[in-house]
């Protein structure tokens, strides 16, 4: 189990890493991407186990894979849009 979340985790980081190299703009800081696609790739993981149980050595790095990538879709911007004010701070 200790290899699964490791390897889940790396596998969340390198989607992080490729999210901020295709799309630099369109993302929050580094560390939000980062954190955001570790932790999408270790409960994907956890997900994955705890519905197939032990012995599925492929699910559940494609679990993490895919459940990481959804998260880190979560942050994606609006092309060309800034920081959203609120309506609120506008008054």
């Amino acid at each position: 189990m200790l290899r699964e979340s490791i390897t889940a985790v790396v596998l969340g980081l390198a989607l992080s890493w490729i999210a901020l190299r295709f799309l630099p703009g369109r993302l929050p800081p580094s560390r939000v991407v980062f954190v955001t696609g570790g932790l999408g790739g270790l409960f994907g993981a956890y997900l994955t186990h705890s519905t197939l149980g032990s012995g599925h050595f492929l699910a559940v790095p494609t679990g993490a894979v895919l459940v990481g990538a959804v998260t880190l879709s979560l942050l994606i911007r609006p092309r060309g849009s800034g920081p959203v004010r609120s309506a609120a701070a506008a008054q």
